[in-house]
């Protein structure tokens, strides 16, 4: 059998004391001797001893411990979320737990409840693109927990987030390919359950009429925004009786599965088909031609979802927390997937 994991009534049977002076030397109580302190040290270290934390933040009334909530770890643009997050709570001397949803609303629902279970200070959390119902969040706020959004967030929950100007980006990339000659640009994007494909859209269409282009739904295709996707929304638009010469999707991985394809049938990038990503992935700079796309400042972001969740904890009970939202300027990396006119140096 499985031995159980010692407790502080072990280390006090070893050393011939009571329990409340183990617990009160482990906390560094000051009317513990050091002699006493350093012998529970020593005992603990020696019988593996590790605080239960959840007993630990019943006592306390804080765990220390940030809950975060991602829809993949796997993808350059959460991990690099996470360790901004990470790199503030750390220096606060807060850990951070992560959960993965897959983009499972169920899985996303599962998550908030072992979270919770586990006594999280707070919880960070980017929506799963399926989330269509958002009582299990509403569940944290109305406990009085704070619960912070990034990225995939939606204002009907009245909670900080920090997200970047998706309008302003979607904007930038369409006036880019329309400076370099493209007239006829298509669109990748998600199914619009979620704010950010909204607003990419919104800014796709917006920028398309300051320049006199006509909207043309044709040339907008809805999916996951996955490799598969975008190669199965490139052959879509390929059809098409007049072929785009432009695509922007909102998703790196979009443009990739159409990049593919492109070169598959010999057509060339950017001479006949311009190519645009959304969220400068690593891989973006190393594809054939290096693919344009927006960078979402992904490190500071991760940054100030900590700041939010440390301010909104340290404040006083007395006062009501107003909820704040922060916007990111979008910066377009233009490479050569998108440059039809070459610019002499």
């Amino acid at each position: 059998m499985k031995k159980d994991r010692p407790t502080v009534h072990d280390i006090a049977r070893e050393l011939n004391i009571t329990a409340s002076t183990v617990s009160r030397a482990l906390n560094d109580h000051p009317r513990i001797s050091d002699s006493t302190k350093k012998a529970v040290l020593n005992m603990a270290k020696k019988l593996s001893y590790q605080p239960h934390r959840i007993a630990a933040a019943l006592r306390k009334g804080r765990s220390h411990i940030i809950g975060v909530i991602v829809p993949t770890a796997d993808r350059n643009f959460f991990a690099s979320v996470v360790r901004g997050i990470e790199e503030m709570a750390n220096q606060s001397n807060y850990q951070v737990m992560i959960c993965q949803t897959y983009e499972d609303p169920h899985k996303e629902a599962a998550a908030i409840e072992a979270l919770l279970s586990s006594r999280v200070d707070g919880i960070i959390a980017s929506l799963s693109k399926r989330t269509e119902n958002f009582d299990h969040f509403l569940k944290v706020k109305n406990k009085g927990i704070p619960l912070i959004m990034f990225d995939r967030s939606n204002d009907q929950l009245g909670v900080s987030h920090v997200v970047i100007d998706d309008y302003l980006a979607s904007y930038k990339a369409v006036e880019h390919l329309i400076e370099q000659g493209c007239r006829r640009i298509a669109h990748f994007t998600n199914f619009q359950k979620i704010n950010i494909y909204k607003e990419r859209l919104r800014g796709y269409k917006a920028a398309l009429e300051d320049h006199g282009i006509a909207y043309d739904e044709r040339l907008v295709v809805a999916s996951n925004l996955q490799l598969q996707d975008g190669r199965e929304s490139m052959m879509k638009l390929l059809e098409l009786a007049e072929i785009p010469d432009a695509v922007f999707s909102s998703s790196d991985l979009g443009a990739m599965g159409a990049l593919q394809v492109l070169k598959e049938k010999d057509i060339a990038v950017p001479e006949r088909i311009a190519l645009v990503g959304f969220s400068n992935e690593p891989f973006t700079m190393f594809s054939d031609p290096p693919l344009t796309s927006i960078d979402q400042h992904t490190k500071r972001m991760g940054n100030i979802a900590s700041e939010m969740f440390l301010e909104e904890i340290k404040a006083s009970p007395i006062e009501k927390f107003i909820p704040k939202k922060i916007v990111l300027s979008p910066e377009l990396v233009v490479r050569k997937s998108s440059l039809k006119i070459r610019r002499s140096a």
